[in-house]
């Protein structure tokens, strides 16, 4: 875990260590050694998919995301193997949905990653604990919580994807949260060699076969599209996050749109959610106003 200075150990980000140092991350927060944690990227992936609503994926390709209410809007779950993205405002709950997606997995018995950009694994833990999904029986077990810094990450990002994918396979993970990959983009001056660097990154991170979540940023003047408008283009299904206004009252509230899932059959229509103690709660069944 990173010092109080965010140190990590580590010159991770020197051309010749990098992919060492990051290997040692990985494997620190996999088994609980004090070299390092590990922090997060998160995955784009999208684009229109006309006519996917239409099509039907059988029920043992889907995995279930765990969250309330939302399973049911998209008939049961989303396709295995493939990359999630979640699009939404600061305190929209987008680090929360990626969380209760792991829960889900553990409680399912399955081996999941969580990579960190803002929190430490501590505070991963303590958060899921409070919640009520146990993570501190589950970590350097099944659960392996990374923290890295934006800047490194930037900086050495070709040398982690072409190792990240294999450790991924290695730890034996069907589940990967990265939360959130906007911040690694803020760390590219050249805003077209960050969209490169991001889009190959994330193809990469598709080959490691396990389903990946990501979280980003939304753009300050489109709730729908992310913070540089790539992690959409390359995710399978796409969450949308937001805070709704209804013009006759001052009344803010949270609203959920499934946008695409790719493959499979979903409602289109915004729901009203909440944050509870235990999580995201979506009601299927009610209108935003």
């Amino acid at each position: 875990m990173s010092d109080e200075n965010g140190d990590t150990g580590g010159a991770f980000g020197d051309d010749d260590n990098d992919v060492s140092d990051f290997e040692e991350a990985f494997e620190a927060g996999a088994s609980g050694s004090d070299t390092d944690g590990f922090e997060a990227l998160s995955d784009e992936r999208g684009g229109t998919d006309e006519g996917a609503s239409e099509r039907i994926l059988d029920l043992d390709d889907r995995i279930d995301l765990g969250i309330s209410g939302l399973d049911e809007m998209i008939r049961g779950g989303v396709p295995e193997g493939k990359t999630l993205c979640v699009i939404g405002g600061p305190g929209a709950g987008k680090t929360t949905f990626g969380m209760q997606f792991i829960a889900q997995g553990l409680r399912n018995g399955e081996n999941c990653v969580y990579f960190t950009l803002e929190q430490d694994e501590e505070d991963i833990v303590s958060t899921g604990d409070a919640k009520g999904w146990g993570f501190g029986d589950y970590i350097h077990d099944t659960l392996a919580v990374v923290q890295m810094h934006p800047i490194e990450v930037a900086s050495s990002l070709r040398s982690i994807r072409n190792e990240l994918p294999r450790m991924i396979s290695e730890f034996g993970a069907s589940r990967v949260v990265f939360d959130s990959i906007t911040l690694v983009e803020m760390m590219f001056q050249d805003r077209a060699e960050g969209r490169n660097q991001i889009f190959r990154f994330l193809e990469e991170l598709s080959d490691a076969g396990a389903t990946t979540l990501v979280t980003s940023e939304a753009d300050e003047d489109d709730p729908y599209s992310s913070r540089y408008g790539v992690v959409e283009y390359l995710s399978d299904a796409v969450f949308v996050l937001q805070y709704i206004r209804a013009d006759s009252s001052s009344e803010t509230r949270l609203a959920l749109e499934v946008t695409k899932i790719r493959d499979t059959s979903h409602s289109r229509e915004v729901k009203p959610y909440e944050l509870t103690d235990e999580g995201i709660v979506v009601y299927s069944g009610a209108t935003i106003f």
